[in-house]
């Protein structure tokens, strides 16, 4: 598997000109196309007097929203420089919505960590959680302030089921390349043998993988996040777990922590 076409979230917070150069610097290193998407729905119309204040109303509607998006387009092409092909991708619709169109042609997707820490994306901002249950693509999460990711030290935080196989082999272009793939399980010994399954395909993938088995001392999360501080590392690698309820995205414990709480860059797919 290759990246040849990487999608990002863009947005006008304060978080989007550094994940937009995270994007550019993973898509100059895979040589792919950098795709950058924002959307925002057109307000109705308000106490119209009659038909033609409405039509009115919606064109100025209309207008004041491309304005933003095409404030969001230049910010997208600021942050992602010289030196790599870009496309952008704008629309009149719900950003959610919006980029899980668009990722029916993309190979990764870029989205921003959204803790309860974090700034405000405004309008323009996506949200995770949609994204990883729908767009069928691995996603990365990238945190506020950061700006590059080398992933040359990589947690792949193992638990044997399809959403995280399907995170391993999207992550395979990071992991071929990377100095060190700690294959970490949280437990007891009964995860040791898929966990060292996994480290033996990665091996002949080209990747310098080893297992780890933690016993659990604290909150699954909290082990693995410990864990990847500890190693140093600059990558988490994921399934992500969660169900839909009323439109509203709900993760499991370990999914919901790391999604807010995570200083490096996760890439998670459900």
């Amino acid at each position: 598997m290759d990246y040849t076409n990487i999608l990002v979230s863009a947005d006008l917070g304060d978080a989007s000109p550094d994940r937009g150069r995270l994007a550019a610097g993973l898509a100059q290193r895979f040589e792919a196309i950098l795709t950058g998407a924002a959307a925002h729905k057109v307000p109705a119309p308000i106490l119209v007097r009659d038909v033609y204040d409405a039509i009115e109303q919606e064109e100025r509607n209309k207008a004041k929203v491309r304005g933003i998006l095409e404030e969001a387009h230049a910010l997208f092409e600021r942050s992602a420089g010289e030196g790599i092909r870009t496309e952008w991708l704008a629309a009149l619709a719900r950003p959610s919505t919006h980029l899980v169109e668009q990722a029916r042609a993309a190979d990764l997707i870029v989205v921003g960590r959204h803790g309860p820490d974090d700034e405000d994306t405004g309008l323009l901002g996506v949200p995770p959680g949609p994204v990883l249950m729908e767009a069928g693509r691995p996603v990365l999460v990238a945190p506020p302030r950061l700006v590059h990711l080398k992933g040359t030290r990589i947690v792949i935080a193992w638990k044997d089921g399809p959403e995280a196989r399907r995170a391993v082999t999207s992550a395979l272009p990071f992991l071929r390349g990377a100095d060190q793939v700690f294959v970490v399980t949280v437990g007891d010994d009964a995860g040791r043998e898929g966990a060292e399954a996994v480290t033996g395909h990665l091996a002949r993938h080209g990747a310098h993988a080893t297992t780890h088995l933690l016993r659990a001392i604290r909150q699954e999360s909290d082990d693995i996040l410990d864990f990847a501080l500890r190693q140093d590392v600059d990558l988490i690698v994921m399934g992500a777990y969660g169900h839909s309820r009323l439109r509203e995205w709900i993760f499991g414990g370990v999914t919901r922590d790391v999604l807010e709480r995570s200083p490096v860059c996760c890439l998670m797919s459900h």
